[in-house]
Parts: C-alpha cells; structure tokens; sequence
C-alpha cells in the first residue's frame, strides 16, 4: 500500500520524552474505504480505489459505483503491489503508520492571489530615494533589447500565486494513533485547514 488520504486539522507543539518541543500538523488519516479493485488483467496495472470525506448528496451511477458503501467526497487511485490483499469495502487508517516512518506529504497549498514581483519572486523592488516614489515594488525593465526584441516566455513577473500541487518529501512521523485515527507529523504540510492530503510512506525509518 503506498498511500491513504487525509485532512489537515492544524498544528501544535509536543514534547520529547527528553523535553525537547516540536512543532507537529496533526493530520485526519482515513479511514478510507476500498471502493474498487483494479488488477493487471483487466485494466493493465495494478491498483485500489479508496473513497474518503463525506457529502450530502451524490447521483445514481456514483452511488452504483461506491456500492453504498459511502458518500464520499474524494475518490483516488492508489497503486498496489498485489490487489489480492484487499477487498471492497476494507478500511484503511492510520495503522499503516508507525512513529519514525518517513512519509511524502501532497496537496494544494494556500492561494495567494494576483501578486506582485516583491511578493511572489522576492523581488528587491526599486530605490527608496531620489524621488523614485511610485517604484518601490516594480519588477523593473523586462525587455532584453533589439535581439529578441520581445519578452521571453517564462520570465518572472506578477501573476497568479499560490494554489498549486505541492509535495514535502521525507516527513517524520511522530506519532501515529490508529484509534483515534490521526497522525502527528514533525513540520508543516501544504494547504489550509481541512484541505485534502495524500499521504504516502517512503518505505524508511527516520
């Protein structure tokens, strides 16, 4: 099994038992329910469904399709090494883990909007004297003279920032609570509050 998903709830500060604090997000890990097999034979590759998160309302052919086993909110695929193992309708938590697994942590981080080249770059921005009053945050020249004599693709300007795919690799488990269902890890994850998470175990031990 390579990976579950999850919801951020926030973070907060433990203890070593050798008094040491630590900042940890604590992360909502399942239960995720197997909602369909895929196997070699039939689809060409090896892998498992799993629904997680709850919605109010949902159509006929998803309903059909989860089996009534749920209304969930996210269905992903996760890539396994023998679908034999599992079975519709099986839960998955936070019991895949132990403390001192090293995980990748995916999801969407935080949007930030239209921002400027100070702020999405970090930019120096202009001079603060000699009566440049209005350059304080400008990009500056962005042409490159008669050769090209245009403005190249890629070039770092103000624009959209934020809300993209972001993964943090070689997290530390701190502690896993499979009754409870949560998991503490050591650091930050992408995204906001309640935001979807894909957590997959790196196969290491920190």
């Amino acid at each position: 099994m390579q990976a579950i998903l999850g919801r951020k709830l926030g973070m907060t500060q433990v203890f070593t038992a050798n008094g040491e604090a630590r900042g940890v997000t604590v992360i909502e890990a399942g239960p995720c329910v197997v909602v369909q097999i895929k196997t070699r034979e039939n689809d060409g590759y090896d892998a498992i469904q799993i629904g997680f998160g709850a919605r109010k309302r949902i159509n006929d052919p998803m309903r059909g399709h989860m089996k009534r086993l749920g209304q969930f909110q996210f269905l992903r695929e996760v890539r396994v090494d023998d679908p034999n193992d599992y079975e519709i309708g099986q839960k998955l938590g936070a019991e895949l883990f132990e403390e001192g697994d090293l995980i990748d942590v995916a999801g969407v981080s935080k949007g930030r909007g239209f921002a400027g080249g100070v702020k999405r770059h970090h930019f120096a921005g202009g001079p603060k004297t000699h009566g440049q009053s209005d350059r304080h945050r400008s990009p500056g020249s962005i042409g490159s003279g008669t050769t090209p004599g245009r403005v190249r693709k890629g070039l770092r300007m103000a624009g959209h920032m934020g809300d993209e795919r972001v993964t943090v690799k070689n997290l530390k488990v701190f502690e896993s609570n499979p009754d409870r269902g949560v998991l503490l890890i050591e650091g930050s994850v992408p995204g906001g509050v309640n935001g979807l998470l894909r957590i997959r175990k790196t196969g290491k031990k920190g």
